[in-house]
């Protein structure tokens, strides 16, 4: 059987745009730094960007291929935001070809280890999971994550949407594995730790000694013997996890609980101190009492900008910088081609890691400078602020994309505007 490549199709797909590279201005009038450092890690050149998101990342090309550790980006979900010239309820075909366009080159900003979490909700989801197998290859999808957005039910509606997704994708698989980080040990989990026989090793939780019969070897298929003389054999459809050497091994070393009368199925035991990273293996499920809901991101936003909100469903900074943790380690690169309220810039700017925001509405200039602004002089308490032990500090440059060289002559054709033409070759004099 021949296997071929699946593609999603769509009408102007195509339809590929010729993009003019673009340099990018900086208005130092629109920068802002903090008057002093704050700690030695704080980071001056993070980068916010006002225009075209896909002139933008054009423009970041040449610089910045191959070194973004993390994208994190909420684009428009097909269902009342807008792209450029694009408002509610963009055509289906034009939301696929407009998003294809950027995802190509986000795709090639990426680091070797580097990820990409784009948010989305159940209108174009589907379609956006079979774009990016397209753009990052099946193999590189990580994950589909569950975000509880709300705790509130909506009566008015057929069904009460309660989540959104994250789709997760690396620009390759195996070396994201080896560098993403764990979540940090919860109170609630640690408290599942004991110590009933008051092991010197400290305390210590029981997984099961038992392993799928079709993941064993012969070697894993006995007969084992507890403390209190009581003969078991693996279940039906079992074997031991451990070979009777390894067994023997572990129970002489007190690393297997047989329940406090020695007379229990085993059980292995994982000690805390002996945990490697310290840390948990992160789930697909993202419960709003861990990372918050959009009402509780829109109070923090109304706090920063006494109530002068605009945004309707902003991401809490509690859910960016798990995305953030995950992802990445201080001082790495973070890029959003979707700034909306500039929430991942000031996430990450809390987090230590340097940062790109690129943002075309005017909300660039009335809620994200305001915000980051507030972020680096220290009067943004909410959010992971008080987690973070945050006091500000760092800075960020403001650039504007350069105007167009090219321009259309009389017969249709490109060419250097007339201006540029006589700047960069002047005419000789007579002599």
């Amino acid at each position: 059987m021949n296997k071929t490549k699946l593609e999603l199709t769509w009408i102007g797909k195509d339809k590929r745009p010729k993009l003019e590279p673009r340099i990018l201005l900086e208005d130092p009038a629109l920068s802002y730094h903090a008057s002093q450092k704050v700690t030695e890690n704080d980071i001056f050149e993070n980068k916010l960007i006002f225009g075209d998101n896909l002139l933008a990342l054009k423009s970041l090309e040449q610089e910045y291929i191959g070194k973004v550790k993390c994208i994190s980006i909420d684009p428009p979900y097909n269902t009342g935001s807008a792209f450029e010239h694009y408002d509610d309820g963009l055509e289906h075909s034009i939301w696929l070809s407009l998003l294809k366009e950027r995802l190509t080159i986000l795709r090639s900003l990426l680091s070797l280890d580097g990820s990409i979490w784009i948010s989305i909700d159940d209108n174009e989801m589907a379609y956006l999971k079979v774009l990016l197998d397209e753009v990052f290859g099946r193999s590189n999808f990580v994950a589909t994550i569950v975000w509880e957005k709300r705790k509130t039910r909506e009566n008015r509606r057929v069904f009460s949407f309660k989540h959104d997704f994250i789709l997760v994708y690396a620009k390759s698989k195996p070396n994201f594995d080896i560098s993403r980080n764990s979540l940090p040990l919860t109170d609630e989990i640690k408290a599942r730790y004991k110590n009933p026989d008051g092991d010197q090793r400290g305390p210590w939780q029981s997984i099961s000694a038992l392993a799928q019969a079709g993941h064993g070897t012969k070697s894993q298929f006995y007969t084992l013997v507890t403390p209190s003389g009581r003969e078991l054999d693996p279940p039906a459809g079992n074997c031991w996890r451990y070979t009777k050497d390894r067994m023997e091994k572990e129970i002489a070393d007190n690393r297997i609980w047989f329940g406090k009368k020695g007379d229990n199925a085993p059980r292995i035991k994982k000690f805390l101190s002996e945990s490697t990273d310290q840390g948990v293996t992160p789930e697909t499920i993202w419960y709003a009492d861990d990372v918050g809901t959009t009402d509780s991101a829109r109070k923090h936003i109304n706090e920063i900008f006494n109530k002068n909100l605009t945004f309707d469903t902003p991401k809490p900074e509690e859910l960016i910088s798990r995305i953030i943790h995950i992802a990445t380690n201080q001082g790495e690169l973070i890029l959003d081609s979707f700034a909306g309220s500039g929430t991942t810039g000031a996430v990450a700017h809390k987090m230590g890691r340097r940062w790109i925001m690129v943002e075309l509405g005017e909300h660039c200039h009335t809620h994200i400078i305001p915000r980051l602004k507030k972020v680096i002089d220290s009067e943004d308490q909410g959010g992971i602020s008080k987690s973070l032990n945050w006091h500000g500090g760092g800075g960020f440059r403001y650039y504007k994309l350069a105007p167009s060289l090219l321009q259309k002559d009389q017969w249709d054709n490109w060419s250097l505007i007339k201006s540029i033409t006589l700047k960069c070759w002047p005419k000789r004099s007579a002599n």
